[in-house]
């Protein structure tokens, strides 16, 4: 038994079926993949949770004579080609956000940070607030900048107002994929494999994500 489960107990008939109301986008950002496996992973956890699910992809805008010249990132923008681009109207569609993006400099990627800055009109009507949010990340070397990736994309939830779902250390999950409190994160050696197995913590975080959302949408009923 997890932690919530300790603390709030099981969920009922109705939790359940409100859970299977919650309407979930999952958005990320990968260059070589990574990041859309954590993904592909959260997506199925979210599923198996009864989610309606969309998953989307934050477009690229690095050249391509860049996106050429690494042939694992030329592999990857080819492999996901027919996953939909993200739209305002997926956020304002959602009940709850699952985003994954990796680290640059301790940052969030320039192409997710040109996503966050299309947003102000939902933020202006207030079509964000309220909604639940959890973020991933990933990184090269384990002080690669997760930790920091992952607060500064809450900067922004903060600001329009959803309230951010992050594990914590609800459940054993987290202690055993990392440790990392503020969300799943994972270090990817120069192969582009990764070093900590985080499935079973993705996919936990989908599930913590919906359960705060499920409760919010029983509060507004």
């Amino acid at each position: 038994m997890g932690f919530l489960e300790k603390l709030f107990g099981k969920p009922t008939q109705k939790e359940n079926e409100t859970m299977s109301n919650v309407k979930v986008a999952i958005i990320y950002y990968s260059s070589t993949g990574t990041n859309y496996k954590m993904a592909k992973w959260a997506e199925e956890g979210a599923k198996a949770q009864g989610a309606e699910v969309k998953l989307v992809k934050i477009p690229e805008l690095a050249p391509q004579a860049a996106i050429d010249s690494n042939p694992a990132w030329k592999a990857h923008v080819e492999e996901t080609k027919d996953v939909p681009e993200v739209t305002l109207d997926d956020l304002e569609w959602a009940d709850a956000f699952i985003f994954s993006v990796p680290t640059r400099f301790g940052n969030i990627p320039g192409q997710v940070k040109q996503f966050l800055d299309t947003t102000g009109g939902l933020w202006f009507n207030g079509k964000l607030v309220n909604k639940v949010a959890s973020a991933m990340s990933s990184a090269q070397n384990a002080h690669g900048g997760q930790e920091a990736t992952i607060l500064a994309l809450y900067t922004t939830m903060h600001h329009w107002g959803t309230i951010v779902a992050s594990p914590g250390y609800s459940d054993p999950v987290t202690f055993a994929s990392g440790g990392n409190p503020y969300g799943t994160s994972v270090t990817v050696d120069q192969d582009g494999n990764m070093k900590e197995d985080v499935e079973e913590a993705v996919k936990y975080q989908a599930k913590r994500t919906i359960d705060i959302a499920s409760r919010i949408k029983r509060g507004n009923e």
